[in-house]
C-alpha cells in the first residue's frame, strides 16, 4: 500500500526558507517520478516541482530559481527546498506520485508566507 506523509510546513516570512519532506512507504521514490503540488484557497491544485526516477527535474515558473526538489533513496524520502518565500507561494503543499495509472496523495501541509 502506497502511502505520502508531508512535514516541514509551517509560518514564515517573506525572503525565508522552508524544507518540505515526503517520506513514501510502498514504493521506491527512485524508480518513480515524485512530485510535489500546491493549492491555494478557492484555486485548483497545480505542479510545484517533479523528478524522475534518472533525477531529472522540472519546475513550475513561479517557483524557478528558488525551489529545489531532490531524494535521499536510502531515506526513501523526497524534499522541496523553498527558498525566498512570497505571500504568493501561500498555499497547502502535496506530494504526489503515480503507480499504474492509480495518483497517489499525501495528506499535505500548510504553508504560509507573511508579508
Amino acid at each position: 500500500q502506497v502511502q505520502l506523509v508531508e512535514s516541514g510546513g509551517g509560518l514564515v516570512q517573506a525572503g525565508g526558507s522552508l524544507r518540505l519532506s515526503c517520506a513514501a512507504s510502498g514504493i521506491s521514490t527512485n524508480i518513480f517520478i515524485m512530485g510535489w503540488y500546491r493549492q491555494a484557497p478557492g484555486k485548483q491544485r497545480t505542479l510545484v516541482a517533479r523528478i524522475t526516477s534518472d533525477g531529472s527535474t522540472n519546475y513550475a515558473a513561479s517557483v524557478k530559481g528558488r525551489f529545489t526538489i531532490s531524494r535521499d533513496n536510502a531515506k526513501n524520502t523526497v524534499y522541496l527546498q523553498m527558498n525566498s518565500l512570497k505571500p504568493e507561494d501561500t498555499a497547502v503543499y502535496y506530494c504526489h506520485t503515480q503507480l499504474s495509472s492509480i495518483d497517489y496523495w499525501g495528506k499535505g501541509t500548510l504553508v504560509t508566507v507573511s508579508s
